[in-house]
């Protein structure tokens, strides 16, 4: 890497505002709030609204509907009824 062209990547803590969630994770990031992590160094503080903590895709909350196939949209799209024999 050429020296002096690259932001400065370093470790800093995320926390999920919503849950209280905290990780630590490399960024080129940075913030005036600080916070002693568990090895008892102090990274910068980055407060996200929501991470893998509290988003509904990865917490199960979200629900999924069901999708029809192109058949079924087209059929409903011009009005026909589903044949059964």
């Amino acid at each position: 890497m050429r020296p002096g062209i690259h932001p400065d990547y370093h470790k800093v803590v995320f926390l999920d505002s919503s849950t209280g969630y905290k990780f630590i994770s490399g960024s080129t990031k940075n913030s005036a709030e600080t916070i002693e992590w568990e090895d008892g160094n102090t990274y910068p503080l980055i407060r996200v609204e929501i991470s893998s903590d509290s988003h509904p895709f990865y917490t199960g909350r979200q629900k999924f509907t069901q999708a029809d196939g192109r058949v079924d949209r087209f059929n409903k799209k011009y009005g026909f009824a589903n044949k059964e024999d």
